[in-house]
């Protein structure tokens, strides 16, 4: 005969005293203006895809491009001096 058990850790996995840490606040701030950057990027990308782009169109995506390269410099600049872990 085959018991049936539950397992506690899967159970508890998601109770409400795990937080998360500082340090995973500070790696979420760290990343948040490339998401931002990144989200602008597809929905501009997204208004293209059923129809041919306009110029209008073809700046806001090279203007998202740039926000998104800039974001992720400065990311990497502040990760590179040791901003986080």
């Amino acid at each position: 005969m085959d018991h049936i058990v539950t397992v506690q850790e899967a159970v508890t996995a998601f109770a409400e005293f795990m937080e998360p840490t500082d340090a995973e606040l500070d790696a979420i701030e760290l990343e948040m203006p490339a998401i931002l950057a990144d989200v602008d990027l597809m929905d501009a990308q997204i208004i293209t895809m059923d129809r041919t782009p306009t110029e209008l169109d073809v700046r806001r995506i090279r203007r998202a491009r740039r926000r998104l390269l800039t974001a992720l410099a400065g990311q990497a600049a502040t990760v590179h001096r040791g901003g986080a872990a």
